[in-house]
């Protein structure tokens, strides 16, 4: 479904729910929309993609004919190379300030809680709020719960966080309203590189927990690219 917004965007539509196989589409269709000239900039989101154009180039219904025609190139087989990326996090105390609270609210020993957040691989859906903030899923049922009733005003950069049925990673500092259950020294934003932002849409996670012994080492830890794991470029 195709829905203009002004004069110079429109929003695309594949479905209406978080999905791997519709966000996979997502991805697909976006990579797909890049040799447009007209377009200006995509916005991809779980099943949504914003669509910017230049209006003195092309008219809406040529962009939605152009649109249609990149659709109509999506199929069961179509994807996109991905990265598998390991994740290193130090759960729990000063890293992971709502750890006990939230393992507590959801009755579980914290040691299970970080044993369901770490067991599985996670797709990166989109970016978001910030820059470089990955929201990423699907999370365990069993460790579903709603963001904080008031946010904070500054979340330190390399929280690990959960909320519904998501987890992600703050980038930089800044407010935020979801459990952080732990940090990676990682750098997740740098403006300076020529290559900003470690994660991309469609990139496969999975955290590995830090030893509480390495509290202080992991702050200090290397914030280069993380090492991939078998199956990296794979589609």
């Amino acid at each position: 479904m195709l829905k203009p917004l002004g004069d110079s965007a429109l929003l695309i539509q594949l479905g209406d729910e978080i999905n791997p196989a519709l966000n996979a589409r997502v991805h697909a269709l976006d990579a797909l929309l890049q040799t447009i000239p007209a377009v200006i900039e995509t916005i991809p989101a779980y099943c949504t993609i914003l669509v910017r154009y230049d209006p003195l180039v092309t008219t809406y219904n040529q962009i939605k004919n152009f649109i249609e025609e990149k659709t109509s190139l999506l199929d069961d087989a179509t994807h996109r190379p991905f990265r598998r990326l390991e994740i290193p996090i130090l759960y729990g105390g000063a890293s992971g300030p709502d750890l006990e609270p939230a393992a507590a609210t959801l009755s579980l020993p914290p040691s299970e809680l970080i044993r369901l957040h770490s067991e599985r691989e996670y797709i990166v859906y989109m970016m978001g709020f910030t820059p470089g903030f990955p929201y990423m899923g699907i999370l365990n049922e069993k460790l579903t719960l709603p963001r904080l009733p008031t946010p904070r005003t500054r979340v330190p950069a390399g929280s690990v966080a959960i909320a519904g049925s998501q987890t992600g990673i703050y980038p930089v500092d800044s407010p935020g309203g979801w459990h952080i259950i732990g940090h990676t020294p990682l750098k997740l934003f740098d403006p300076t590189s020529e290559n900003p932002f470690l994660f991309a849409p469609g990139d496969i996670v999975k955290f590995s927990p830090l030893p509480p012994e390495k509290d202080n080492l992991a702050h200090a830890a290397s914030s280069t690219l993380p090492p991939l794991l078998p199956g990296e470029g794979q589609g």
